[in-house]
């Protein structure tokens, strides 16, 4: 299982009860990436001082090709996994690098996406909320809100074989339908 989603949406915590639940390795893309950006020839260092020189925005675009690689490269290599893709993974401002994700997702029946509400606008605010909460930063870098940039990118419900909506719910009732959903894709499947 592959769960997407913006910046808070409950893709680690989720993905790792899941994986409990399923008796599966947990893997989250934020713990592993820099080893496959670095393949590339990208480092943290060097996106943090492409941001110092040309901003956020566009350090972020620069940096979509290991963002894409690091992708495809995390699903091949953990095939039996849980993985969660933080929110920049599924979000590109280059339809090349777009298409390489859906390519490295396109075999993977159980990809899920995680918001909290149908209604974008509720969505931005609960995971405002737990980004400021869990991280002490709303995320609006340079003029740009990247929560709503998030929630509003077509991509990570487009990859997605269903949509999870997490607001009100605990996160072990979340896990339980994660898990139930996956059993009915995988019938699906096989029928």
């Amino acid at each position: 299982m592959i769960l997407v989603g913006p910046l808070a949406a409950g893709k680690s915590t989720l993905g790792a009860l899941v994986a409990e639940r399923l008796g599966r390795p947990f893997v989250d893309i934020d713990d592993i990436a820099w080893s496959y950006c670095a393949e590339v020839g990208w480092t943290l260092d060097r996106l943090l001082e492409r941001d110092e020189a040309v901003g956020w925005a566009a350090a972020e675009r620069e940096w979509e090709p290991a963002r894409a690689h690091a992708v495809a490269r995390t699903v091949a290599d953990h095939p039996e996994a849980v993985i969660a893709l933080g929110a920049g993974y599924t979000s590109f401002t280059t339809p090349d690098h777009a298409e390489q994700v859906r390519q490295a997702l396109a075999p993977v029946p159980d990809v899920i996406h995680l918001v909290p509400s149908p209604d974008p606008a509720r969505s931005v605010a609960v995971l405002r909320e737990r980004a400021i909460a869990s991280r002490g930063k709303d995320w609006i870098i340079d003029g740009h809100d990247w929560i709503a940039r998030w929630v509003a990118d077509p991509l990570a419900a487009e990859i997605a074989a269903a949509t999870v909506f997490t607001d009100g719910i605990s996160p072990d009732q979340s896990a339980e339908q994660l898990v139930q959903l996956r059993e009915c894709l995988l019938a699906e499947l096989a029928a």
